[in-house]
Parts: C-alpha cells; structure tokens; sequence
C-alpha cells in the first residue's frame, strides 16, 4: 500500500489540481525525446504517452511529428487531455491496457517517480514495445541543490515519491531487459532503453 496522502500514484492530488497543472508546469522540450526515438532500430509511429496527464508532453512531441496517445489513471487530467485534442485511455501505468508488442515507443515524462512500483512500471512500457522501438524516461536528478530542494518539497507535500541519478535508471531500464542509455543530462535528464532485436539481444 503507497504511503502517498493522496492515494497510489498521488491520483487524488492530481485529480484535484488538473485545472491548474498546465499553467504551472512547464512546456516539455520535445527535442530529447525526439534524439531518444532516434536510438529505435525501427520507424517510430504509434506513441503512447505513459501517466501522461493533461498530454503535456504529447502537446510537445506533436510539435516535431508525433500523435501520442495519452494514458493515466487520473479522470481529471485526461479531460484536460481530452479538451486539448489528445487521444485518451485511462489507465494504470504499471498495467497498461495495450497488447505485447504493440507500439513503437512509450514515454514516460515526470511522472516516474510517482509511481508506487516504478520498476514494474518500466516493465509494462517495455512488454508493449515492439523489437527495435524504445522506451524514454525524462525524470529528475535528485542530487544538486535542486534536485534536493525538490526531493524535500514532494516529501513535505505527502507524495512517496522516487528517484533515482540518470546511471540509476538505466540500470532500472536494463533490469527490464532493455538495452540503456543517456540522453540528455542535467536537472531534467532523459534516459532512453531498446528492446532488442533477434540481431540484438540483451
């Protein structure tokens, strides 16, 4: 059972403050995980945009060629989702309604750390990802001064937040049988894994 105050996966908070999330957050720079797709040994064509909330990251990828679909647990940020044009599904990240080998990528935007078992959270991204395709993580880095302050801010909050340096995930990402690497570094960092092919395993 998750620790979080607000429910596992913090679905409560976000449920509540769905409306206001968009003006608070940032625009996602959809330039890392473009170079992120660029790691696939196939075409990258069906996205799915993995606890992906109001589509904020999907608002970024449309702005280089892509359609993701968005999926989360959340109903209040997949009506925000839905009102800005985005294909929806409700979902949990950690069983993803989509059959084995289905999709050509998965992105998983800031939204990582709130899941209460991220590893079978990779896991399921990986499992839907067709031989070649890709699975990209932007997290946080949780060291630094603000990557603790930021620790100590969704602590204080109630979230049960976790996190992990960019080497953490990749070893995360290959533990899901994915083949790992860094993108970008800093704050904001993208990590990416391949699920290999027949010509590439793990």
């Amino acid at each position: 059972m998750s620790a979080s105050r607000f429910g596992r996966g913090d679905v409560d908070f976000f449920d509540r403050i769905a409306r206001l999330y968009d003006t608070a957050m940032p625009p996602v720079r959809a330039r890392p995980l473009a170079d992120a797709f660029a790691f696939a040994k196939r075409s990258i064509d069906r996205v799915v945009d993995l606890a992906g909330g109001t589509g904020r990251a999907s608002r970024g990828l449309a702005r280089v060629g892509y359609d993701p679909i968005v999926l989360d647990v959340s109903a209040g940020m997949l009506s925000r989702a839905r009102d800005a044009g985005h294909e929806t599904v409700r979902g949990d990240a950690e069983r993803v309604p989509f059959g084995d080998d289905t999709i050509d990528a998965t992105v998983v935007v800031d939204a990582l750390h709130h899941l209460p078992d991220p590893q079978s959270g990779l896991e399921a991204a990986a499992r839907i990802v067709r031989p070649g395709g890709v699975v990209a993580i932007q997290e946080f880095h949780p060291r630094g001064i603000r990557g603790r302050a930021l620790v100590a801010a969704e602590a204080a909050v109630g979230f049960d937040s976790t996190f992990w340096t960019p080497e953490e995930l990749c070893v995360s990402l290959s533990a899901a049988g994915l083949e790992a690497r860094i993108v970008k570094e800093g704050f904001d960092y993208v990590v990416v894994g391949r699920v290999p092919t027949a010509e590439s395993p793990a």
